[in-house]
């Protein structure tokens, strides 16, 4: 091997998020409007890293898929754009198992914070597990980095779901306790579900028996699709 194409990455930063596990994490940024903060490592823990930083509405992050790098990768992966069963070429795909665990995602830029001698930067549109590292991060920009005659062959052939969420009337009061530390808790719970997080070759069931659950912030959330509409139906703080 030629140790010339041999490089070494150091994290600069986490991102705390809702997202406490990899289910129901929205399959790409600014799918639904979730809250990021960013926290920079000793070393880049510097303010005038960013000095500028607010000249840009959005932002490229650059992160390591931590939770899958010691499964390794293939050179061909399941896409569950195409029912989760035919497969594709790795860099083909957005596929979490990758040759150098690297992703990206564009977020909004909601300024940065300095919270007792920590450098914070808030963002928004994350599709991140809570606690992901990240590598980098570079402005958004559009006149070079938007492509309006992008075409994407997939999207005729699955398309993203949209089912309708609706709150079990017998959690509303749970639901309102939430909101008092959450306040964005509806709206997230009712965009991640909205896209229906089941495996691909589950999504074309309207009627499913079983309960899946998914934890948001501190909250474990119970739901089940029935007649095409996601219904969550038990809510319970775990701490």
């Amino acid at each position: 091997m030629n140790t010339h194409n041999l490089f070494s990455l150091e994290a600069i930063a986490t991102v705390a998020t809702p997202f406490k596990q990899k289910f129901a994490i929205p399959r790409q940024p600014n799918l639904a409007n979730a809250p990021g903060v960013i926290t920079f490592e000793d070393g880049f823990n510097d303010i005038n890293m960013l000095k500028g930083i607010e000249n840009y509405s959005h932002l490229w992050l650059l992160f390591i898929f931590h939770q899958n790098i010691e499964r390794g990768w293939k050179n061909t992966v399941k896409a569950p754009r195409l029912g989760g069963n035919a497969t594709m070429g790795v860099l083909a795909s957005r596929s979490t198992h990758r040759p150098n665990g690297i992703g990206m995602s564009v977020v909004k830029n909601k300024g940065v914070v300095s919270r007792n001698g920590l450098t914070q930067l808030a963002v928004e549109g994350v599709d991140l597990v809570d606690g992901t590292p990240l590598v980098d991060i570079k402005p958004y920009i559009a006149y070079a980095d938007s492509v309006p005659s992008a075409s994407d062959n997939l999207d005729d052939i699955c398309p993203i779901p949209n089912r309708d969420v609706l709150f079990a009337d017998k959690i509303r009061p749970m639901l309102a306790d939430i909101e008092k530390m959450h306040r964005d808790f509806s709206a997230l719970v009712t965009a991640v579900l909205s896209q229906d997080p089941r495996p691909a070759y589950k999504q074309q069931l309207d009627n499913d028996d079983k309960t899946y659950r998914v934890t948001l912030y501190d909250i474990d959330v119970g739901f089940e699709i029935k007649d095409a509409i996601v219904t969550i139906t038990e809510l319970v703080h775990l701490r």
